[in-house]
């Protein structure tokens, strides 16, 4: 039988997400790998791979919140706003010498809370059905319209003057859906310089971080042991309401039963067996189990 659960894996620079996952698929010798929240091809770390009957949970996951660690390079500006994109500008020697470090924390700063963010021309972002990237490499002029994220935590690390450039090293915590190398356009232009990404590391996905990733070039030797059972991915993404032997026959077989899980709050709860397996993912719907995805 094929694996079924969730991998944790932290992609190198260079890959690209579906590179990771056609990976994952000869490692655990099954097709039906699917991954939540891509990672560009320059940045690295966590990216969550859900495998079997997992790949239905990953447009619901609780993955809210993510943490990176990125250099943002003061003083030019790229087609894509990090290191891949053609150079478009670079500021004058004496607009980065007249940079102190109080001017770019305040730069930072004033782009944490609730903002609107224009994504990046070169993204995934869809326009009338078609990627975003395909559009500005097809010779189309791309402007995105802004979105609304929540950029929790800006901290800076360390900030070095460089021939030409400074260099800033930050560790953001935001919500699903926030660009950091639109943080690192956007704070560039507030400070007259430009700015662009130089490196990005994901450190957390939800409850998901780092230290429990897998390496890719290893996961053939680890095979099903990097898979999260299900039971864990219930308990470790979602609410649970334990359900008594009839009901969880009612579940399997997708018929709706009253609602007595945890107060309704629009986010999903996973519902389990009293063995512990899990059935199903499903929201209040009027007093009945509405189900998401019945996994069972």
């Amino acid at each position: 039988m094929s694996p079924t659960g969730l991998v944790v894996v932290d992609k190198p620079s260079g890959m690209t997400s579906h590179d990771v996952v056609a990976r994952a698929r000869r490692a655990l010798g099954t097709r039906k790998v699917g991954h939540a929240g891509t990672l560009d091809p320059m940045a690295t770390g966590v990216l969550v791979l859900g495998v079997g009957r997992a790949t239905r949970l990953l447009g619901h996951l609780a993955l809210h919140d993510k943490e990176y660690d990125a250099t943002i390079r003061l003083g030019s500006t790229t087609v894509t706003d990090d290191a891949e994109g053609e150079l478009l500008e670079t500021a004058p020697h004496d607009a980065l010498q007249a940079l102190d470090e109080a001017d770019i924390h305040d730069a930072l700063q004033r782009l944490v809370g609730t903002i609107a963010q224009r994504p990046s021309s070169v993204s995934a972002v869809k326009v009338d059905g078609r990627r975003a990237y395909d559009r500005v490499r097809a010779g189309e002029d791309v402007e995105l319209a802004p979105r609304t994220v929540v950029v929790s935590r800006i901290d800076v690390l360390d900030v070095r003057w460089l021939p030409g450039a400074v260099d800033v090293d930050v560790h953001v915590v935001c919500s699903t859906g926030t660009y950091v190398r639109a943080i690192a356009r956007d704070v560039g232009a507030d400070l007259g310089v430009g700015g662009h990404l130089t490196a990005l590391r994901r450190t957390r996905v939800g409850a998901f971080t780092a230290d429990m990733a897998a390496d890719v070039d290893t996961l053939a030797d680890i095979g099903e042991a990097a898979v999260i059972p299900m039971d864990e991915v219930a308990a470790t993404c979602f609410s649970t309401w334990t359900v008594g032997s009839p009901e969880a026959d009612a579940v399997r077989h997708g018929r709706r039963i009253p609602w007595a899980g945890p107060d309704s709050t629009g986010e999903p709860v996973a519902i389990v067996g009293g063995d512990g397996e899990f059935l199903a993912l499903g929201v209040d719907d009027d007093g009945l189990a509405r189900y998401l995805a019945v996994l069972a």
